[in-house]
């Protein structure tokens, strides 16, 4: 499992699924993205991989490596997640539909078979001064939270289970060994929130 976290929402998230997947009696190894120069899924049954979202982008570190193993991850069981504010909202709560899988998916070359994406958390006492003016001016622009003092997990966790859950039951070995929708993807269904969608800072 590949995560990168920047304010630690989207490690909370992995960790999660680390023990849910541990629980049902895998061998989990839990890397972070900034110690994953070597790490490859060589070797590995699953690939799944959590990426925050900073400014509108997806970690350029987690595109970089998803672009240089992609032959590998789509000849093995994968999964994706995002995590992103903007999937707080109604519309943009589904892999399918939001803009910062999509791009993703775009530029990876990697076609995960698993895709899903949570809503992260707001945390305004936690960021320096600059990225709170900053990610203050996007929440008023698309109508989220501006009180500095605001600190609010959007992340739905019933979700999150649900989530681990479909790892846990997903096959294992390698790809079109398995009864995958038409697609080759499966996208846990959202619990939406309602409101419009800009670029937005975290997790």
């Amino acid at each position: 499992m590949l995560c990168s976290s920047t304010d630690g929402q989207t490690r909370r998230i992995c960790e999660q699924l680390r023990a849910q997947m541990q629980e049902a009696g895998d061998a989990v190894t839990l890397t972070m993205i900034e110690d994953a120069r070597d790490a490859s899924p060589a070797g590995f049954d699953m690939a799944v991989v959590g990426a925050r979202i900073r400014y509108g982008r997806t970690d350029k570190r987690v595109v970089a490596w998803a672009e240089r193993h992609a032959a590998q991850l789509n000849a093995m069981p994968s999964a994706f997640f995002s995590v992103n504010v903007v999937a707080r909202k109604a519309g943009k709560d589904r892999a399918d539909t939001n803009p910062y899988v999509q791009k993703f998916l775009r530029h990876a070359g990697w076609r995960p078979r698993m895709l899903e994406v949570f809503a992260g958390k707001l945390d305004y006492p936690r960021y320096d001064p600059l990225d709170r003016a900053i990610i203050r001016f996007i929440m008023w622009v698309t109508g989220g939270p501006t009180d500095p003092k605001t600190v609010v997990e959007f992340t739905d966790w019933a979700r999150v289970r649900a989530f681990g859950k479909a790892l846990c039951d997903a096959p294992r070995g390698r790809a079109g060994s398995s009864s995958y929708s038409d697609s080759g993807t499966i996208s846990i269904a959202p619990q939406g929130h309602s409101e419009t969608q800009t670029p937005q800072p975290l997790q």
